[in-house]
């Protein structure tokens, strides 16, 4: 209640009517709590929630995974952001149950973000973002659809091709370099909708991606087409990618994404 942030408020709201400070708290707080997400390529040694509970991360060693979150942290935080989100370190992988409720849920976390910083380990600073591999990942797919504001950095977490357009899915260089390597057309790059519009598509996108385990390469098309299906790890990929095939039919009625 002493910070400045609340006392500029109360200066505020003492000049309003009530209407206009519950819009101004409404507003405040919305600014406070929004969130950065970060999107990348898995590497070795990425931290964990249980490596992180408890500790603070700048005073973790830079080995492995920790550098790459203590280089994400102060990037949000540069850009006036008090809260960052990564997968690792926000879910109990020994909760199977927050695994199912994570997967069905990551798309949402990816939407509602406020910026998604996609973290390209792969490119150098002149090199082009076609080249990296986190174009040919399945769970990365979701990761570039969902969110409506996305940052590209490169290598040494500089920005892509240095630029500060807030949005770079909305530079038009940039989205003529992501129709050109993802082959999804630019309406659905910028104002993406999950669910069954054009299910052949969406599957066709994934069609060249890879995961490491094979039946997540169906687990993280459940965002995307918005269904809600129990994640069973150890079964097969054509089990998984069967289970899902027929929710999209019975959903849509379309028989043409069994020829996919």
């Amino acid at each position: 209640m002493d910070s400045q942030q609340c006392k500029e408020l109360e200066s505020l709201c003492a000049t309003c009517d009530r209407h206009q400070q519950r819009e101004l708290i409404h507003a405040d707080i919305s600014r406070h709590f929004q969130y950065v997400t970060l999107s990348r390529r898995w590497g070795e040694g990425e931290p964990t929630l249980h490596d992180i509970e408890d500790h603070t991360i700048y005073d973790m060693p830079i080995e492995g995974g920790f550098g790459k979150m203590q280089a994400f942290c102060r990037v949000a935080l540069e850009l006036d952001y008090l809260w960052a989100w990564s997968d690792t370190c926000c879910i109990d992988k020994h909760s199977s149950a927050e695994v199912q409720e994570t997967i069905g849920s990551m798309f949402a976390w990816y939407r509602q973000s406020a910026l998604t910083i996609v973290y390209l380990s792969d490119v150098p600073d002149t090199g082009s973002i076609g080249s990296s591999e986190w174009f040919r990942r399945g769970w990365t797919l979701q990761e570039l659809l969902a969110p409506r504001t996305i940052q590209f950095y490169t290598q040494n977490w500089s920005l892509y091709k240095n630029l500060t357009s807030p949005n770079h899915k909305i530079d038009a260089a940039v989205l003529e370099e992501l129709q050109r390597e993802t082959r999804i057309d630019p309406r659905f790059l910028t104002g993406f909708s999950p669910g069954m519009d054009d299910a052949h598509s969406r599957l066709q996108w994934v069609s060249l991606r890879h995961t490491t385990r094979p039946e997540d390469i169906a687990y993280s098309l459940f965002g995307i087409f918005n269904v809600h299906l129990p994640v069973m790890y150890g079964e097969s990929a054509e089990n998984a990618l069967g289970r899902l095939l027929a929710e999209i039919v019975s959903q849509s009625g379309d028989i043409s994404v069994l020829d996919w």
